[in-house]
Order: C-alpha cells, then sequence, then structure tokens
C-alpha cells in the first residue's frame, strides 16, 4: 500500500512538473474524437496515428460526418494504416452512434463496452477522459510501467495476468483525477519508461523501482505466448485491356478486407515465373492465349502482425476481355480514389 501510494504520488508530480508531451487529444472531452484516436491508435506508433488522426478529423469533424461517408471515402483515408479489421468496425460503430444511438455515445464504461472493436482499454479512455469516470486503462505502456515498478512476473497476454495488472491499475488510480492519472501513466511509458532503453537514471521513481534495484527491466514485463508467423507468396496479375486494370475488392475474411487488389495468384512457397505461367490458375485466365506479358517486378516483401507477405507483380496486355467475376476494369484515374495493401500501393508508387 505505501509503495502504492509512492507511486501514485510521484506519477502525478512528474506529470505537472516535467511531463511535455503534446497530442492534440490530450485534455479532450468530446468522446468522438476520444474514441477516433484511440481505435487509430491501436497497433500503431504515436508518430504515425498523429497525421492520420488529424486527416480524419479534417474530414470528419463529427460522427455524423463519418457515419454518412462512403465506405470506400474511408478506407482510402485509412490507406496504409494497416490493421484493416479496425477501420471496418470505425464504420460500422459510427454509424451505429449515428443511426441508432441519436449521434450519443454511451456515457459510461459499461455502455462504451457495448460498441463493436471497443473493448477494455478503450472502454475505460473514453469513460475516464470524457466523463471523468473512475476507470483505469491498462494499454501496453501501463502493463510495462507496473511490471518494472512492483515487480509483477506475470505475463500481459494471458487472462490471469491482466486481471492481476487491471486490479493493480484501479487500486493505484487517483479517483479524483482518473482522466490526469491515466494520460499520466501512459505519458511516463511513453516517455520514460520505454520498451527499450528506458531513461531509467532520470526515471523519479527508480529508488522505489523493483527492475531497476534488482537489473531486470529488460526482462520485464513478461509474455507468455510465442506469435508464429505464416509465410504467403502472392503472385499479382496486373492484367491491362483497352486501357483499364481489372481490379476488385476483398470481401473475404482475411488480410486487407475491404480493401483493393489486382489477379492473384497465390501459392504456398517461390515459383519461377516460367512455372507460374504453365500453372493451372493461369492457364485458366488465359484460354485463347492473346496477351502480352509487358514487365515482371522484383520481389516485394510486406511484414505484418502474423504473417509475411512476398510475391511479384506481371504486368499484362490482353487483346480480349476476361471472364473475371467481381472483377471491374478501372482507369487510373479511378484506381487513384479507391484503398490499395500497402504491398500493392509499394509497387504503383515504385
Amino acid at each position: 500500500m505505501l509503495n502504492e501510494r509512492f507511486f501514485s504520488e510521484k506519477l502525478m508530480r512528474w506529470n505537472i512538473e516535467a511531463n511535455n508531451r503534446v497530442m492534440p487529444w490530450k485534455g479532450e472531452k468530446d468522446p468522438y474524437k476520444i474514441w477516433l484516436s484511440e481505435v487509430i491508435l491501436q497497433q500503431t506508433r504515436v508518430e504515425q496515428g498523429l497525421k492520420y488522426y488529424n486527416a480524419f478529423i479534417r474530414a470528419f469533424p463529427t460522427v455524423k460526418s463519418l457515419a454518412t461517408a462512403s465506405d470506400d471515402k474511408i478506407y482510402k483515408l485509412w490507406e496504409g494504416l494497416g490493421y484493416y479489421s479496425r477501420c471496418k468496425n470505425l464504420i460500422s460503430t459510427a454509424r451505429y452512434v449515428y443511426q441508432e444511438l441519436n449521434g450519443k455515445f454511451p456515457p459510461n464504461y459499461d455502455g462504451l463496452l457495448e460498441l463493436k472493436g471497443v473493448g477494455g482499454y478503450t472502454a475505460a479512455a473514453i469513460a475516464s477522459f470524457a466523463y471523468n469516470e473512475p476507470r483505469a486503462v491498462t494499454d501496453g505502456n501501463v502493463y510495462r510501467v507496473l511490471a518494472r515498478f512492483f515487480g509483477i512476473g506475470s505475463p500481459i497476454d494471458n487472462p490471469a495476468g491482466k486481471k492481476i495488472f487491471s486490479k493493480l491499475a484501479n487500486d493505484i488510480l487517483d479517483k479524483n483525477n482518473p482522466a490526469l492519472h491515466n494520460q499520466a501513466i501512459m505519458d511516463f511509458g511513453a516517455i520514460i519508461c520505454k520498451p527499450r532503453n528506458p531513461l531509467c537514471s532520470n526515471c523519479p521513481i527508480n529508488n522505489n523501482c523493483y527492475a531497476f534495484k534488482n537489473d531486470v527491466v529488460e526482462e520485464l514485463p513478461v509474455k507468455e505466448k510465442r506469435m508464429i508467423r505464416r509465410k504467403r507468396w502472392i503472385y499479382y496479375l496486373v492484367i491491362e485491356y483497352d486501357r483499364k486494370l481489372y481490379t476488385r475488392k476483398r470481401t473475404a475474411s482475411d488480410i486487407w478486407e475491404n480493401l483493393h487488389d489486382f489477379v492473384p495468384i497465390e501459392t504456398r512457397k517461390e515459383v519461377k515465373i516460367p512455372s507460374l505461367f504453365k500453372s493451372r490458375q493461369f492457364l485458366e485466365l488465359f484460354t485463347t492465349g492473346s496477351y502480352e506479358v509487358l514487365h515482371v517486378s522484383s520481389i516485394f516483401r510486406q511484414q505484418l502482425t502474423h504473417q509475411d507477405i512476398a510475391g511479384q507483380f506481371i504486368r499484362i496486355k490482353t487483346q480480349r476481355p476476361l471472364k473475371l467475376e467481381n472483377y471491374m476494369l478501372l482507369s487510373q484515374k479511378e484506381l487513384s480514389q479507391l484503398a490499395f495493401p500497402k504491398f500493392i500501393n509499394t509497387y504503383l508508387k515504385d
């Protein structure tokens, strides 16, 4: 209890005297803007998310403007941010709030949890920042700070461990100033108690920090699960007919859902391009043989959270239209209005 009080007092003092971290959503009370910032920052560095947040606020200053916009316009603005399921949930929730809740976000933690894509962390952030409800946030910064200072060896990525951290975070929360306290501990984790090269020598609580005193800073927090990465090879056929390209919107529950791409041939491993031209998938597309290969790209790669994507782009010109279900023939101008995954955009800008 004494250590918990010491931690909270020192944290709040640091926040007043030394925390100069500036972000446009700090001090924000509008639940829409807080929600938008939290969705954008899920699994995204602040440096990257900041420009997207500002762009979204300019384009969609209210939940109504976001809810009534077209999917393609929203995805285009999200393009490059990754984790596109967030964008799908963003659209769904905005429309639900606008259409079913008269444009007003639920005014408490329990109500916020009912929204699609809103978990405990996001609900606590909105509830505390917008409504001053005493709910502790527990993001990666908070896990790291608590694990190191209090010497908690429980994994942060299993239910039992999360329960321990959640209880501690709520125990030490300043109930009179939950928004200020939550922002302070997140900023502390981002500025002082960083994942790599933390500023331990300048830390105002290092004398009481378990990890610092026991030289285990780099070992905390603990993660239980080992990520298994899937490797995929995708060869994209960029097929031109009548100065337009065959393009589709991806609808399957897979990577890049709701983004656009060209005609893919996916293989389990790398294949040589001459062998690809002899494959069943390729020959079924070009039954007449009336095509010309214009260009074969070098190998492109993209690393996702659980997958490594590699492949090439083959530019092909055909003299006859192809029978491609769910594909559209689009001009370059039309393509520029659509959202593509980073893997394809890198090729297009190459």
